[in-house]
């Protein structure tokens, strides 16, 4: 069954593809995680626009438009899983006309590896990922930052937002407090419970959804960037994704650590570091207005 919100949400989507395909550039597709928007990325879209590539950065399934919106509606954040997800994804990804490049930040890194192991992208770049089948490390600061879903059975069906104290916690806590509030004010929105049980529970479950391929023989080249000071997806966890992918022999893959920064490192006002990371890195192996 389809709702107003979820109509919207596709149709702002299968737009942005539409416009993407006309100019005929390589595609970069931006995929948000749990407690933001696809609006967080609009100054990073506009930084790969200006590089040559046609940014797509589309919602998981009935985003709504705006904060505001999501915050007055959180009943439309429930009950979205990983595996739905990134078939959503993966299927507006096929509907473009050239492989793009894909990135992503926490939830949206983890989706990244997953349509790169699919085959589905040029290269790919995973931001503070959320970990996948086999990643082990378990820090204490991620239970800690979960803990607001986790820490109730009754939330996997559930849309949860984060008060400002957990907010404070789990992105910004490498910025100043007015700098923190200012990022809960203009980004942070409920999210869907799910994908946090399921990842929790992604290495005693042999069905899990939240796997990755990393021996794929057609992914293409992988970066992933972790924020020094994350509490959410330390190091541990980057270093551990990166230690399972790397083992593929037919990709390039790397990792960098940004000094100084914490979860919120994609909106604070040292995004543009990481977007010229993730770009240096693309530029690599990807010209965006080449021929097909």
């Amino acid at each position: 069954m389809t709702t107003p919100s979820s109509d919207a949400s596709l149709d702002r989507d299968l737009g942005q593809i539409e416009r993407a395909n006309a100019t005929g550039r390589v595609p970069a597709v931006f995929i948000h995680g749990l407690w933001l928007l696809p609006t967080s990325w609009d100054r990073w879209a506009a930084v790969f626009e200006q590089a040559g590539f046609a940014p797509v950065t589309p919602g998981w399934p009935d985003d709504p438009g705006t904060v505001a919106e999501a915050n007055a509606h959180p009943e439309v954040f429930a009950g979205k899983s990983v595996g739905q997800v990134a078939d959503h994804f993966c299927d507006l990804i096929g509907k473009l006309d050239r492989e793009p490049v894909v990135i992503g930040h926490s939830f949206g890194g983890l989706i990244t590896q997953i349509s790169a192991g699919r085959g589905l992208s040029r290269a790919s770049v995973a931001i503070d990922p959320a970990p996948f089948r086999g990643v082990l490390p378990l820090p204490l600061s991620s239970l800690r930052a979960a803990s607001a879903v986790l820490g109730n059975p009754a939330n996997y069906h559930r849309a949860v937002p984060l008060t400002y104290e957990q907010f404070r916690y789990a992105f910004a806590n490498a910025v100043g407090e007015d700098e923190a509030r200012e990022l809960y004010k203009t980004f942070a929105v409920p999210a869907s419970g799910e994908p946090l049980f399921q990842a929790a529970a992604a290495n005693i479950n042999p069905w899990t959804e939240v796997k990755v391929d990393t021996l794929s023989a057609d992914r293409g080249p992988l970066l992933i960037i972790s924020g020094e000071h994350d509490r959410t997806v330390p190091w541990a966890i980057a270093n551990a994704s990166y230690k399972k992918q790397v083992r593929n022999a037919h990709a390039v893959t790397e990792i960098t650590e940004i000094p100084g920064r914490g979860h919120a490192l994609t909106i604070d006002h040292g995004w543009r570091e990481v977007a010229d990371t993730a770009l240096a890195f693309v530029r690599r192996f990807v010209d965006p207005g080449a021929r097909p």
